[in-house]
């Protein structure tokens, strides 16, 4: 009989892992404690910007004309431990307030209502983000009050996904892992629900618990670390003169360094990079190895830096100061084809502006509703014409490619000074100079 699956949490997370499965071939449920969230999913609304994820939940979820009908939701836990055999965890692990740690409380609350249930055997699978040494800790509570006993199997698989590609990354993904514990069924299981992506040729990596938990919070580190090298060298070529999109094209033709994440501008934010390598640096000092990722505290540092370079570079360009200044800022997404603007490094930049006397009116393609709610005082616009008129300066912070194809002369048209600053690197400076543009780029000779 095919293997039935549940989803607890149907954020971005759980909400495209869920169609994705759907998408399959697996009968799926997702739970979910948010009725108005249940809802939308239901009828094929996704909380979030997420290309491709609408058209799955619309292709699979029950009572859509034509679906598949594999797919659906409820907030009832006794449903989902009735019906499923395999059980995803995709609950968030947010940064703990006024700390680096990681807060537990939703995956910890996610298996003590699920466990109660699990009358049969089962296999609970956690793909949240969370310290190592949290399996171990959470198959024992499994074990403990799960009335299947040791039945009832963990076993973790961390997430890769990127936002704006999570539906392909699921379905397609460079690599599964693992952990597992030795004599289960927990390996067997998964290798039948991933039997599809195996079978092009993805890879599987099986681990122990504590591995499996660190390959995840060791990617992000990695990235983090290789985004804020290259970021404190364009600090080092912005003293000397030199181009940092010369120096990084030059590394890049090194096999061993290669040119991914190896552009340098204002830095990373979103959900999960920043507090996932904050909870690293904890979690490393609860385990007695803070020095081992002692480097993270200059990774984290070398990045907000970026930031407040950014807030520099327009005051320079505003004549020293920002009273009766306008300033246009051309993103408020985290990153493109997203929209999410947790620790969103554009609209970090716009706020710190404002509270210094600027005019800020903001536009992005998709995060405009996102900002409203999180950032009212800025004001925004609905389009980039819209957002540069009267500008003193346009702060390029978001790399959507609409901003990489805007016209520099039409542009020039509607602002009061043609400066531009490209927080991104990714921008045409010739041809916005040749339109009569002051253009400075980070990292870059002015």
């Amino acid at each position: 009989m095919a293997l039935r699956i549940s989803v607890i949490g149907t954020g971005y997370l759980g909400a495209t892992h869920a169609a994705c499965l759907a998408e399959l071939g697996f009968e799926v449920i997702g739970l979910d404690v948010d009725q108005d969230k249940l809802a939308a999913l239901a009828a094929g609304r996704v909380p979030m910007y997420e290309p491709g994820l609408s058209d799955l939940l619309v292709k699979h979820v029950v009572g859509h004309p034509g679906s598949t009908g594999r797919l659906r939701f409820t907030s009832s836990v006794a449903e989902v431990a009735e019906f499923a055999d395999v059980h995803f965890i995709c609950v968030n692990t947010p940064q703990r307030k006024g700390e680096f740690a990681a807060d537990m409380s939703y995956v910890d609350a996610a298996v003590d209502a699920l466990a109660p249930q699990l009358t049969r055997p089962a296999l609970v699978v956690g793909k949240s983000t969370v310290p190592v040494g949290s399996a171990g800790r959470l198959a024992e509570r499994l074990a403990a009050l799960a009335p299947a006993g040791e039945q009832v199997e963990l076993a973790w698989n961390p997430e890769f996904l990127r936002e704006g590609f999570a539906v392909g990354d699921t379905l397609h993904p460079d690599r599964i892992v693992i952990g597992v514990r030795e004599g289960g069924r927990a390996e067997e299981l998964l290798r039948e629900v991933y039997a599809t992506p195996m079978a092009e040729g993805v890879p599987m990596v099986v681990t122990d618990y504590p591995t499996a938990e660190l390959v995840k919070a060791a990617a992000n580190s990695f990235l983090a670390t290789k985004i804020s090298f290259i970021n404190a060298m364009a600090e080092v070529c912005e003293a000397s003169g030199a181009d940092v999109t010369l120096l990084s094209k030059a590394l890049s033709y090194d096999d061993r360094i290669g040119g991914r994440f190896l552009n340098a501008g204002l830095g990373f934010g979103g959900g999960c990079l920043p507090k996932d390598i904050r909870a690293f640096m904890a979690r490393a000092g609860e385990l007695g190895a803070d020095q081992a990722l002692t480097f993270l505290r200059e990774v984290d540092s070398i990045n907000m830096r970026r930031r407040s370079r950014m807030v520099e570079l327009a005051r320079e360009q505003c004549g020293g100061g920002f009273l009766d200044r306008r300033v246009a800022v051309l993103g408020a997404a985290f990153k493109p084809d997203s929209d999410d603007i947790r620790d969103s490094p554009a609209l970090n930049v716009a706020a710190q502006i404002q509270l210094q006397g600027a005019e800020v009116t903001v536009y992005d393609p998709r995060a405009m509703d996102n900002a409203r709610k999180m950032f009212p005082s800025l004001s925004y616009a609905a389009s980039p014409a819209e957002a540069a008129v009267g500008a003193h300066v346009v702060l390029h912070l978001t790399e959507w490619q609409e901003f990489r194809e805007l016209d520099p002369v039409a542009l020039g048209a509607v602002v009061a000074e043609r400066r531009i600053l490209d927080g991104r690197n990714v921008l045409d400076g010739p041809r916005w100079r040749e339109a009569g543009w002051t253009y400075r780029a980070m990292g870059r000779p002015s």
